[in-house]
């Protein structure tokens, strides 16, 4: 499909229709070939793409969509329309896009413009031609700094005492008993528990959890999982806790005995 002719179309995720929307990342650019290869890119990293080709389109999609879970978006400065400065001055202007994460691509390489798209508040500049992998990677890298900022999960209350979370000390109970927790072990619980049900994408899980460990792979992951479905079943076994959604994530179960 040749993005040219479809600018509104999404990477198509691979998930049921049941499970929560992937993050999504606006994309302004107006070369096909370009945003092909950025929209393969970032479906493989668990993102959804909302592709553009024009600077009002990229204002509107973001004024009118309620629904979309945007978390960054990536503008072409030399669009046909405008500029992707003066599509960041305006989100900049509005409270409601005035922090979003914000990535310029370009095909020029002068200092001045450099400058300009960071005064500006662009979080990065990205100058053609460029490895969509390395685009990828750096969008990864921008939401795990906007992670480091965001403050801790709030305490769970579970009326069935079932889970005791105490922030403050880092410390999470489990059917009475306490949890001997790794760093990152607790990081991860502690995301799932603050959503029971809520499937956590791999893209999320690493920008969460992961956010000043850039170097880790989503394996990670997998292997944490791994071992907190141990501890948890050497307290209570027979309960499937953490829930496997193949291709997208993990959820904490919300029906444990």
């Amino acid at each position: 499909m040749n993005s040219r002719n479809h600018p509104h179309a999404m990477s198509p995720p691979m998930t049921p229709s049941s499970a929560p929307p992937l993050p999504a990342i606006l994309l302004a650019e107006d070369e096909s070939a370009i945003a092909d290869t950025l929209i393969y890119a970032l479906g493989s990293e668990g993102f959804s793409v909302r592709h553009v080709l024009l600077g009002r389109d990229a204002l509107a999609v973001l004024r009118a969509d309620e629904t979309e879970n945007f978390v960054l978006a990536i503008l072409d400065i030399g669009l046909p329309d405008t500029t992707g400065f003066e599509v960041l001055k305006a989100l900049r202007a509005e409270p409601r896009h005035r922090d979003l994460p914000v990535i310029f691509l370009t095909a020029r390489a002068e200092e001045i413009d450099r400058i300009l798209g960071l005064e500006l508040g662009a979080d990065d500049y990205v100058t053609k031609p460029f490895s969509p992998r390395e685009v990828a990677a750096r969008v990864r890298a921008i939401l795990r700094r906007e992670a480091r900022q965001r403050p801790p999960a709030a305490d769970i209350v579970a009326p069935d005492a079932i889970w005791q979370h105490m922030p403050e000390a880092r410390r999470i109970r489990y059917h009475g008993q306490a949890l001997d927790l790794t760093r990152y072990e607790y990081e991860l619980l502690a995301l799932l528990l603050s959503s029971p049900g809520r499937v956590f994408s791999r893209a999320q899980i690493m920008a969460r959890v992961w956010a000043d460990a850039p170097e880790t792979t989503d394996r990670s992951i997998d292997t944490h999982i791994k071992t907190l479905r141990a501890k948890l079943r050497a307290i209570h076994d027979g309960d499937e806790v953490i829930a496997t959604h193949r291709g997208i994530g993990y959820a904490l179960a919300t029906s444990v005995s």
